[in-house]
C-alpha cells in the first residue's frame, strides 16, 4: 500500500517536460499554458535512459499530468487515444501450472498490494511510476485468477488510513483508479469478470462514484471471477458500520438483541456482496508481516502468505508460490484431523 510521497513543484515540472518532450520549456511558459512557482534552488539533472525506460517514463509523466489537467481543468491539448492503459488479453482457460491441484485451489484470494513506492524509489523513478507498474501487476493477477478457477479476488487499493496523506497524492491515486476503471471496463466485461467496490464512499469524488456505479451495473451478472476492490476501506470501519446497521435494525424493531449472531454480522459486512465472504488465502507483498487493518473479521481462519517481492514484481511466479504454499497446509478451523 505504498503510495507516492508528497509531490514537489520540481516533480510537476518534470511531468510537463515529459508530456511533450520535443518542445522546449520556454514554449510552454510563453503560451501561458501553466503557471508554476519553482524555487531558485531547483535544478534538473540529466539521466541516461535506455529506449524502453525513456518511453515508459514519458508515458507515465504524460498520464500523471493529464490526470491533474483533467481534474483541475488545465488544458494542455495533448490528450491522446493512446493515453489509456491497454487492456489485458482475453482470459482463456488454461491448464494449471505443474504442482497445483484444481481441487485444492482457494475460492477467495485477498491481496494487500504493498511496495509500489519502494519499487519506484529503488529504480530511481518517481512514485507514480510505481503505481502505474502496480496497475500492470494487478492486471496480470486478475487474468491468472480468471484462468485458474479462483472465484473471488479482493484487493486493498486505498485504506481509510490513507486519507491523512497529502491531498495532491490522494487526488492522483483516485484519478488513476477512475481512469483504470474506465479503460478496463469493456475488457473485464467481455471476460465475464464482475467488479464490486467496497469501502466508505462518502469522501470519493462524484465523478469516481459515477464510474463505480456504471462498472458495477455493467458487470453485475458476470460469473467467471468477482474482483472486489477495497477503496476507502478498513477492517475497523467495516465492523463499525455493520454494528451501526444492526443497532438501527434493533431500534426499528426489525430484530431482537438476542437474535444478533455471527451470521447477522456477516450479512452487514461490506463483503456481503459475494458468495464467498471469507478469504481462503491472504497474500501480502513487500516483506511486511501484518494485515494493516484489512478484512479483520473475515480473516479469522484465512491462511496468510507474506511475499518478499514488492507488488510490481509479484507476478505469475509469485502467485504460483503462494498457491503452492496454500495447498500444502492443513486447514482445521479449530478442529482436529482424525
Amino acid at each position: 500500500m505504498d503510495a507516492c510521497c508528497s509531490f514537489s513543484s520540481t516533480l510537476i515540472l518534470q511531468c510537463l517536460l515529459l508530456t511533450q518532450p520535443q518542445q522546449p520549456l520556454t514554449n510552454h511558459f510563453n503560451k501561458k499554458m501553466l503557471s508554476l512557482r519553482v524555487g531558485p534552488s531547483t535544478s534538473f539533472h540529466s539521466r541516461r535512459f535506455h529506449t524502453g525506460a525513456l518511453e515508459r517514463r514519458w508515458r507515465l509523466g504524460r498520464d500523471c499530468f493529464l490526470s491533474f489537467s483533467h481534474r483541475k481543468g488545465t488544458g494542455l491539448g495533448v490528450r491522446s487515444v493512446n493515453s489509456e492503459m491497454a487492456p489485458f488479453t482475453a482470459a482463456e482457460e488454461e491448464t494449471l501450472p505443474e504442482g497445483l491441484q484444481p481441487e485444492l485451489m482457494p475460492k477467495h484470494v485477498a491481496v494487500i498490494m504493498d511496495g509500489n513506492g519502494r519499487w519506484a524509489k529503488n529504480k530511481g523513478l518517481q512514485p507514480w511510476d510505481g503505481h502505474r507498474a502496480g496497475v500492470e501487476a494487478l492486471r496480470e493477477i486478475v487474468e491468472l485468477c480468471g484462468k485458474w478457477g479462483i472465484q473471488v479476488l479482493t484487493v486493498f487499493a486505498f485504506s481509510t488510513d490513507n486519507w491523512i496523506r497529502p491531498k495532491i497524492e490522494i487526488d492522483f491515486l483516485l484519478n488513476l483508479f477512475e481512469r483504470t476503471l474506465k479503460s478496463e471496463l469493456q475488457t473485464l466485461a467481455k471476460n465475464n469478470v464482475r467488479i464490486s467496490i467496497i469501502g466508505d464512499s462518502s469522501k470519493l469524488p462524484k465523478s469516481l462514484l459515477k464510474v463505480i456505479n456504471e462498472v458495477e451495473q455493467v458487470t453485475k451478472n458476470n460469473t467467471r471471477l468477482q474482483l472486489i476492490v477495497a477503496v476507502g476501506y478498513s477492517g475497523k470501519y467495516d465492523v463499525l458500520q455493520a454494528c451501526r446497521g444492526i443497532a438501527q435494525r434493533v431500534k426499528d424493531g426489525e430484530i431482537e438483541v438476542e437474535e444478533i449472531d455471527e451470521r447477522l454480522i456477516e450479512q452487514e459486512l461490506e463483503t456481503n456482496c459475494t458468495e464467498f465472504p471469507y478469504p481462503d488465502l491472504l497474500i501480502r507483498t513487500s516483506g511486511e508481516l501484518r494485515v494493516s487493518n484489512f478484512l479483520l473479521w473475515q480473516l479469522a481462519y484465512t491462511e496468510l502468505f507474506f511475499a518478499q517481492e514488492l507488488w510490481p514484481d509479484f507476478g505469475r511466479s509469485g502467485l504460483i508460490e503462494a498457491l503452492m504454499s496454500f495447498q500444502q497446509r492443513q486447514r482445521r478451523f479449530g478442529g482436529r484431523k482424525s
